[in-house]
C-alpha cells in the first residue's frame, strides 16, 4: 500500500542541488539485488502452494489453524516486501525494462497468493466465533490474530463459500479495466494540445503542463489554458463516460454480490466506517460553504478581479521568491516536529540519516511524491520525493514524513497482522505534520510578506483536501447511488451532475466564482473517482489532524500522548474507533467546524496584515 500525496504533484525534472549518493535511498536494505528479490520470490511460491494445503484443515485443531495462520502471515509480510522493491525499483527509472518486467512479475505472484488464499475467510465463517474464540483460550500467541478474526466473522453476511470466493478473486484479473482504460487513454493516447501563452511560452498541455500552466500570472493565459485542457477532455466526453460507467456499474455488481444495499456501504464496510461519518462530512462541508465563499471573495481581492472564474483559483495570492534548499529544508520540518517529542524527532533524524527517502527528480523518475511501507515492518519506509527547492517541497517532505514515522511507531508498537492502518487514519499524520510546519515557519518569519505566503499557502491546502475532496465524494455519492438503483449514466449526464455540485460550491449562483460550461466536464479529469469512495478519508482526516494539531499546540493535557498513541495502534482496531478514542468523534459536526473555524483564524490573519501594509 502506498500513500500518495494529494496535493499539486511536484514535476520531476525542476532546479535542484546536484545530487550526491546521501540523497539517494537505500534500495538495497531491502534486496541486494534483482537475484535476491527472486530468491525471495521463489521463497513466496512455497509458502504459497503450502498455504494451499491448509484448505478444508483450519477446523483439524488449534495446532494446525495456528500453522496456517502463521504461514499466512509471513507470506503477506514477504508479499508486501517484495512488491515494494520492484515497484520502487520501477519508480527510480520508468523506462528500465527490467525493473518492468520485475513488477510484472510481482503482479503474477499477487494474484496467485489471491486466489490460493480467498478460502480463508469462507472456511474461518464456517468454524463460527465459538470456535475461533475457543482457538484464541487454547493458544495465548494466536492473540495477535485477534482482530483480523473478529474482522472476518463480522463480515459474515457479506462473505461468500469458497468456490465463489474464488470466482470472485479471479474476476479481481478484470477488476481494474476501465481505471487502466482511463490511465492509457490520459497518459498515452489522448492527444495533448498546445498553446501560445502572451509570453511566447508553447506550454504543452498534458496532464503536467496543466498542473503548471493553470497558475500562471497572466489572466487571459489562464483562461486559455483551462479552456483549452478541458476542451480535450469534452471532446472525449463519451468514451469516458462509458469507461467511469463501467466502473459505475462494476461497484454496484460487486455490492450486490456481497448483499449491500449499496456502493457506498459495501466501500465504507471495508474498514467499519459508520455511514453517518460520510454523511456528517458532506453535511457540515455543505454548512460551512460561506468559510469556503469567504476564501473565494479575499482570493478574488488579492488578485485584483473583480468578476472571480474558475481559472482564478490555482495562481498564488502570495508570490514569493523564498528558496529552502534540501539541507535547510530538513532543519525546518524537524524544528516544527518538535512538539511531537524528542523521541519523534531523533527517529526522522535517523531515518534522513539512513537514507530512507529518494530526495531529488531525475530523468523518468517517478514525479510527485509518496511514502511505500511495504517494506518497512522488517527494514524501514521508503520516500520518494522531488524536491525543487522552495516552500512547497518542504510542505511535502514534512507530510510524507508523517506517514513514514505512522508506519514506523505502528511496526514498532504492533505485531504484524495489526501494524498496517487505513487510509481513514493515514492522512491524518500527514496534514497534522503540515499544520506544525505552519505554526513553526508563522513564529519565525522575518515580514509580514512572508506570514502571508505561508497564511496563503495554508488556505490553499485547506481548499484542496477539505472542500475539494469533500466536493469529490458528494459527486461519487450521487453517481454511484444513481446507478445502484438502475440509473444509466452517459458522459453528458455525468458532466451535468458534476456541473451542477461544482457551481454550489463555488457559488456560482451567487456571484462568487463563475463556472464556464468547459469546467463542468473535470470529472473525466480526475483519476481518483476510479477508486470508489477513497477521497472522503482525505477530508475527514485534514479535519481530524486540525483538532490533533489544535490540542497540541495548544498544550492540553495528554493530547500529544493521545495522538502518538493513536499512530502506533496500527489496526488493533477499526479506524473511526482509534480516531475516536483519541477525541475526535468525525461522526459529528465538531471536527468539521474545527476545521472550518482554523480557516476562518487564517484568513483573520491575513486581512489584518493587509489592513496594516494598506
Amino acid at each position: 500500500m502506498r500513500i500518495i500525496i494529494l496535493a499539486a504533484v511536484l514535476a520531476a525534472g525542476g532546479a535542484a542541488a546536484a545530487e550526491t549518493e546521501a540523497d539517494r535511498w537505500k534500495l538495497t536494505d531491502v534486496y541486494a539485488g534483482a537475484a535476491e528479490w527472486n530468491a525471495d520470490a521463489t521463497k513466496l511460491e512455497s509458502q504459497i502452494k503450502a498455504y494451499g494445503a491448509c484448505k478444508g484443515h483450519l477446523g483439524d485443531g488449534v495446532a494446525k489453524f495456528k500453522l496456517c495462520e502463521d504461514l499466512y502471515w509471513d507470506a503477506q509480510k514477504r508479499l508486501s516486501r517484495l512488491q515494494a522493491y520492484s515497484e520502487e525499483l520501477l519508480d527510480e527509472d520508468t523506462t528500465k525494462s527490467s525493473s518492468l518486467e520485475l513488477s510484472q512479475r510481482f503482479n503474477v505472484l499477487a494474484a496467485s497468493a489471491a486466489e490460493v488464499t480467498s478460502f480463508r475467510d469462507p472456511e474461518i465463517l464456517k468454524l463460527g466465533k465459538k470456535k475461533i474464540d475457543a482457538y484464541l483460550a487454547a493458544d495465548k500467541s494466536l492473540a495477535i490474530d485477534k482482530q483480523p478474526l473478529a474482522d472476518i466473522l463480522r463480515r459474515a453476511p457479506h462473505t461468500l463459500d469458497a468456490n465463489a470466493e474464488q470466482i470472485v478473486a479471479t474476476f479481481g484479473l478484470t477488476a481494474d479495466i476501465p481505471q487502466s482504460t482511463y490511465t492509457i487513454l490520459s497518459t498515452a493516447d489522448l492527444p495533448w494540445p498546445t498553446v501560445k501563452l502572451s509570453d511566447g511560452t508553447e506550454a504543452h498541455l498534458d496532464q503536467a503542463g496543466y498542473t503548471k500552466y493553470r497558475a500562471v500570472q497572466n489572466r487571459d493565459d489562464r483562461r486559455k489554458v483551462m479552456d483549452t485542457f478541458f476542451g480535450k477532455w469534452k471532446e472525449y466526453e463519451h468514451t469516458l463516460g462509458v469507461t467511469f460507467y463501467g466502473m459505475l456499474k462494476q461497484s454496484t455488481v460487486y455490492s450486490r454480490v456481497r448483499k449491500y444495499p449499496d456502493s457506498l456501504s459495501q466501500a465504507l464496510d471495508a474498514n467499519h466506517v459508520p455511514p453517518a461519518v460520510y454523511d456528517m462530512l458532506i453535511e457540515q462541508t455543505n454548512a460551512n460553504l460561506p468559510t469556503l465563499h469567504r476564501y473565494f471573495k479575499l482570493r478574488a481581492k488579492m488578485l485584483g478581479v473583480s468578476d472571480m472564474h474558475y481559472y482564478d483559483i490555482y495562481p498564488p495570492i502570495v508570490k514569493s521568491s523564498l528558496k529552502f534548499p534540501a539541507d535547510q529544508g530538513k532543519q525546518m520540518m524537524l524544528e516544527a516536529m518538535k512538539p511531537l517529542g524528542d523521541d519523534y524527532v531523533a527517529r526522522v533524524r535517523q531515518g534522513l540519516a539512513d537514507r530512507w527517502m529518494d530526495l531529488y527528480p531525475r530523468p523518468h523518475k517517478l514525479p510527485g511524491a509518496h511514502m511505500d511501507p511495504g517494506a518497512s515492518y522488517d527494514v524501514h519506509p521508503l520516500l520518494l520525493i522531488n524536491y525543487n527547492d522552495d516552500y512547497e517541497s518542504v510542505s511535502t517532505i514534512s507530510h510524507e514524513w508523517g506517514h513514514a514515522m505512522h508506519t514506523d511507531l505502528a511496526n514498532h508498537a504492533q505485531p504484524y497482522p495489526t501494524s498496517s492502518y487505513s487510509i481513514f487514519v493515514a492522512e491524518i499524520a500527514s496534514t497534522l505534520n503540515e499544520a506544525l510546519l505552519l505554526d513553526s515557519m508563522l513564529k519565525s518569519a522575518k515580514s509580514d510578506d512572508e506570514k502571508l505566503y505561508y497564511l496563503g499557502s495554508a488556505l490553499e491546502q485547506l481548499r484542496g483536501t477539505f472542500f475539494r475532496q469533500a466536493m469529490f465524494a458528494d459527486f461519487e455519492r450521487e453517481v454511484h447511488a444513481r446507478v445502484d438503483k438502475g440509473d444509466a449514466l452517459t458522459g453528458e449526464q455525468l458532466t451535468r451532475i458534476y456541473g451542477d455540485i461544482l457551481k454550489r460550491y463555488h457559488g456560482d449562483a451567487q456571484g462568487i466564482v463563475k463556472i464556464d460550461d468547459v469546467d463542468c466536464v473535470e470529472w473525466a479529469y480526475i483519476p481518483h473517482f476510479y477508486g470508489p469512495f477513497y477521497v472522503y478519508q482525505y477530508a475527514t482526516s485534514i479535519a481530524a489532524s486540525s483538532q490533533f494539531a489544535n490540542q497540541i499546540l495548544s498544550n492540553q493535557p495528554g493530547a500529544r500522548d493521545r495522538y502518538l498513541n493513536l499512530l502506533k495502534a496500527g489496526a488493533s482496531d477499526y479506524p473511526y474507533e482509534l480516531v475516536k478514542k483519541a477525541g475526535v468523534d468525525l461522526a459529528t459536526p465538531a471536527p468539521y467546524q474545527a476545521l472550518a473555524k482554523r480557516m476562518d483564524s487564517i484568513m483573520d490573519q491575513i486581512e489584518a496584515i493587509l489592513a496594516r501594509k494598506k
